[in-house]
């Protein structure tokens, strides 16, 4: 697991809010999800490349509730994931001396994006991401986390139990990176800081009060 802080510039950060937020409006874009027992998330939801439906577990190439196509994955955030993960590689690299980083840390491309808003009472519980190809996660390929707007506390651990999971402290333009050993550390977020955005992003990109969350994957 590796957390590049300030990885994504400001004006990088201003070109994703606003993608997202024309993807949201169309087809396919930001909706309500809730589980098959009628529980709602706290938080709004869109996929990019493929859709994820959180009351099966699966992945499919439309999306359930209202048949619509998933937007692409614009190629450049793909471009960051990959500058993202060759940075976190070269980390390691440094950290673990003579391993191969790719054993450490795989590269991905990924196929899969889950963008999510929270709002300024957003959470989400402790899970892991498990639902990828068998090939994808036995090859411990990682996920990408980029944060933008107001911070959030992130929870991750190896057991699904608040009181012993890690915290640390995501903000806007931060890049969190597991995988490998770490691919299936469970994590959530408890809480987002409100008003806690930068204010020069906030200006700049009209982004709503709340945390926006892209989490890369490839199935």
């Amino acid at each position: 697991m590796v957390l590049l802080k300030n990885f994504i510039s400001h004006d990088e950060q201003v070109e994703i809010v606003k993608v997202c937020r024309e993807l949201g409006v169309g087809l396919g874009g930001f909706y309500q999800p809730g589980y098959e027992n009628g529980a709602k998330l706290r938080l709004k939801m869109m996929c990019l490349g493929m859709d994820w439906d959180p009351q099966t577990y699966k992945y499919g190439n439309k999306r359930v509730f209202d048949g619509s196509t998933p937007p692409s994955i614009p190629n450049h955030f793909s471009k960051l994931v990959a500058r993202a993960i060759q940075e976190a590689q070269s980390l390691t690299e440094n950290e673990y001396g003579a391993c191969n980083e790719e054993d450490v840390l795989p590269s991905m491309t990924p196929d899969i994006c889950i963008v999510n808003f929270y709002t300024e009472n957003g959470k989400l519980g402790l899970h892991q991401d498990r639902d990828e190809s068998r090939e994808s996660l036995q090859k411990g390929l990682p996920v990408v986390s980029f944060s933008i707007g107001d911070s959030a506390d992130f929870l991750y651990g190896d057991k699904r139990n608040v009181e012993e999971a890690k915290r640390v402290m995501l903000e806007s333009g931060d890049v969190l990176i597991f995988g490998g050993e770490s691919r299936h550390v469970f994590h959530g977020v408890p809480s987002v800081f409100p008003n806690s955005a930068p204010k020069e992003l906030v200006k700049d990109s009209g982004l709503s009060p709340g945390r926006l969350n892209l989490t890369f994957r490839q199935y």
